[in-house]
């Protein structure tokens, strides 16, 4: 199962609100960009807001970047949209045979293998900024538009 769509629209509409800045990035607009319903944009807005990235104001349509855009990475944005719980990126399967030498040994080979991809991983977001995903989005906006 992939990691949830939440991940890539939280970046979606981080970006877009940047891009936007000056005019109003209301539910509804960034649910037209992402392509989705404005529900489900008020509900990753709501987590980014809780974790600190967005600012909403109640009765006035858009939300804001709380921080620089620098000082956002995407693995901010990867806890903040709940994808996955500290060290449970992969999950494993419970109760293996214990009669059987895999069954018995798979989990204690296979914990340490999959705790040490999740930390690449977020090493990996943790080195990209939303300044750097604007900044690409922006560059190839400009080749498309030649």
């Amino acid at each position: 199962m992939p990691i949830s769509s939440r991940f890539a629209v939280g970046i979606h509409i981080l970006t877009l609100i940047e891009v936007n800045k000056g005019n109003s990035s209301s539910s509804e607009y960034i649910a037209g960009s992402v392509n989705t319903n404005p529900v489900v944009i008020r509900r990753i807005i709501g987590m980014l807001k809780n974790a600190g990235l967005v600012t909403v104001r109640p009765g006035i349509a858009g939300a804001e970047l709380a921080k620089d855009l620098s000082d956002i990475t995407l693995l901010d944005v990867y806890k903040a949209v709940d994808v996955v719980h500290d060290q449970e990126l992969f999950s494993i399967h419970e109760n293996p045979n214990p009669a059987c030498t895999v069954g018995r040994n798979i989990q204690d080979t296979i914990i340490p293998l999959f705790s040490a991809a999740q930390l690449a991983l977020e090493k990996a977001l943790g080195s990209v900024t939303i300044e750097d995903v604007v900044k690409d989005v922006l560059e190839k906006e400009k080749v498309n538009s030649k």
